[in-house]
């Protein structure tokens, strides 16, 4: 068996949410690194790698017997959380694709969360969107980190099932909601980093929807929003 597996920074960070001897399914696993990462660090735990494409979920399947994991990896080739079925993991991964894609795996996977009290999601856009979901599902927020690589600002978002505290409030959740209740309050430099390039990104978008022959106000005003909310949070 090899002796361990080289993985990212974002993956290693979404690996250290991950509970000790957890039953946990990683959807849109990809080459499986991540299951293996975890299982090769914890003797307790056991992971499903789900992956819909043939070519990702064959390699997958060569690499987890290359480390020696088929008893602790279940490889499955399905679409989202239907790789789940009835198996009892605790915990759900689902990283590095869009907020939109991430909502839409777990609206149609629904039924396959009822043991899962905890969920860690990597939305590479529309974190808002992911936010609302969890909010709407009751699934409270209970750590949220951003990382900064390969050019690109992530956030992970770690949700648990029922909880009954929030850390939203009423009077500001709009602002929560966009910027991440738990970065909005640490507003680290990676946080102030990502949120000075979205207001640049928003002024030449102004510009240029200003310049439309139809313009659309409401989209205008709700960015010039944004870009004040902006100011006011990393100033």
């Amino acid at each position: 068996m090899k002796e361990n597996i080289n993985i990212s920074k974002r993956l290693q960070l979404i690996a250290s949410f991950i509970p000790k001897g957890a039953y946990f399914a990683d959807i849109g696993s990809d080459h499986a690194y991540l299951p293996i990462y975890v299982c090769l660090n914890d003797e307790q735990a056991k992971a499903i790698a789900g992956e819909v494409n043939k070519g990702p979920f064959t390699q997958a399947k060569k690499i987890v017997e290359t480390y020696n994991l088929l008893d602790k990896i279940d490889v499955c080739c399905g679409d989202g959380l239907e790789v789940v079925k009835d198996e009892p993991v605790t915990c759900v991964i689902i990283a590095g694709m869009g907020g939109s894609l991430i909502k839409s795996i777990l609206e149609r996977g629904k039924k396959h969360l009822k043991s899962v009290e905890r969920l860690i999601l990597q939305p590479n856009i529309d974190e808002r969107g992911v936010r609302k979901w969890l909010l709407a599902n009751h699934y409270q927020l209970t750590s949220e980190k951003i990382i900064y690589e390969n050019k690109h600002f992530y956030e992970i978002l770690v949700a648990q099932k029922n909880k009954t505290s929030t850390v939203y409030q009423k009077e500001i959740m709009e602002k929560q909601l966009l910027f991440g209740p738990f970065l909005m309050k640490e507003k680290n430099d990676i946080f102030k980093q990502k949120w000075k390039r979205n207001y640049e990104k928003l002024a030449q978008l102004i510009i240029q929807m200003e310049q439309a022959k139809n313009k659309n106000e409401q989209k205008i005003n709700d960015f010039k929003r944004q870009m004040r909310w902006i100011k006011e949070v990393i100033e």
